[in-house]
């Protein structure tokens, strides 16, 4: 019975120690060496301070911010367990409403914020939520639909304020893949070092 189990055992030990740590370890340093700054998360560091990441949204409420797409995400309430409440951008998690194009729900919300951007044709990503609810990125048209606002709350030149869109906005991987977009983060950095102010607290 030995005899048969021992060479079974031994081919489990050895391609567990191959296949379940060697080979991601392997992977893993090839990866932080070769790509240093997405294996670590993409991580973005100001003044010493991790403030975001590029593959993540975050919840900028501010008037002379860019806002990024709706997000719908919701977590437990702290006070109540039991209950519900909007948690946008929450990394920790991720999903959509998953409300039908029937909802009243969603009908609802999506009437208010086109009402909120007050212009027509508003952007669909203006308005709707993505399927994940941490979107980093938001189109040009979304983005030239808030130029205003940011310009207004920051007493800035309109058309230095497109300029920076312009800047910040990437095209089609390849020029074929994708939309183009504008990472909100990066856009909201760079007004923060046009004006001269700090970007310690850039999502207040």
């Amino acid at each position: 019975m030995l005899n048969h189990l021992r060479p079974v055992l031994t081919l489990l030990i050895i391609f567990t120690l191959i296949t379940g740590v060697a080979f991601p370890l392997a992977f893993s340093a090839a990866g932080s060496l070769a790509l240093p700054f997405q294996s670590g998360g993409s991580l973005i560091e100001r003044n010493g301070k991790i403030i975001g990441s590029a593959l993540l949204g975050q919840d900028f409420e501010s008037a002379k911010y860019f806002h990024g797409r709706p997000s719908a995400l919701m977590g437990a309430d702290p006070k109540d367990s039991s209950k519900q409440i909007p948690t946008p951008y929450d990394a920790g998690e991720s999903g959509a409403s998953n409300l039908a194009p029937t909802s009243k729900a969603l009908l609802d919300r999506v009437r208010a914020e086109v009402a909120k951007a007050g212009v027509r044709p508003v952007p669909g990503d203006a308005v709707t939520t993505s399927a994940s609810g941490l979107d980093p990125d938001i189109s040009p048209a979304n983005a030239a639909l808030q130029v205003a606002r940011v310009a207004a709350a920051r007493g800035m030149n309109p058309a230095a304020v497109d300029a920076l869109v312009a800047a910040h906005t990437e095209a089609r991987l390849f020029g074929v893949i994708g939309e183009p977009h504008v990472r909100v983060l990066d856009l909201n950095l760079a007004l923060d070092g046009k004006a001269g102010q700090s970007v310690a607290e850039v999502r207040k």
